[in-house]
């Protein structure tokens, strides 16, 4: 009986102790869990800021991009007075393609599916101008294949691909905000 009574008292003063400390264990692990939570929230919000004007400014060139692609404004550009078809169809590709170099690292700062949309908006044009090209007699001014481009989007009643492709690259950038 005075074992008994002996393990009574050591459990009688270290139960208490022992109840203690759980009790500050499971505190101080609430606590520091909740603070490590709070730091890397912290560092993501900090990483958003740090990161937001890259990702805008990708999105800035991407529509550039896709403005300096459109058939009007690469027309524009490129067209030189006395070219013959052939050499607007070979300068409006390889403009095209030069400007899409240009701009790959962007991939980087818009979502995949923003980006495949690029390469088949780029693509397209590029189909575009290629179709329309063959049909044209050897002889065809640059201008004739400017005229007939534009006519082509005019005729089919499609709008360009280039504009299908910002409007969905705005409604990305408004889901940032």
């Amino acid at each position: 009986m005075d074992t008994m009574t002996t393990i009574l008292e050591i459990i009688k003063y270290t139960l208490p102790s022992f109840i203690t400390f759980l009790t500050a264990y499971f505190v101080l692990r609430s606590y520091l869990k909740s603070d490590v939570e709070k730091r890397q929230l912290e560092i993501r919000v900090q990483h958003y800021k740090e990161s937001l004007p890259v990702r805008l400014q990708a999105y800035e060139r991407i529509t550039l991009f896709l403005e300096r692609i459109s058939p009007v404004n690469l027309i524009q550009r490129v067209n030189k007075p006395g070219m013959n078809a052939r050499e607007l169809q070979l300068a409006m590709i390889a403009n095209i393609r030069m400007e899409f170099e240009h701009n790959l690292a962007q991939q980087i700062y818009i979502s995949g599916e923003s980006w495949m949309m690029i390469v088949q908006t780029k693509e397209e044009i590029v189909s575009i101008i290629n179709r329309v090209a063959v049909d044209m007699p050897e002889a065809a001014s640059g201008k004739d294949l400017s005229r007939r481009v534009i006519e082509f989007f005019i005729s089919n009643e499609m709008s360009v691909p280039t504009q299908k492709a910002l409007d969905i690259l705005k409604a990305e950038v408004k889901k940032i905000f």
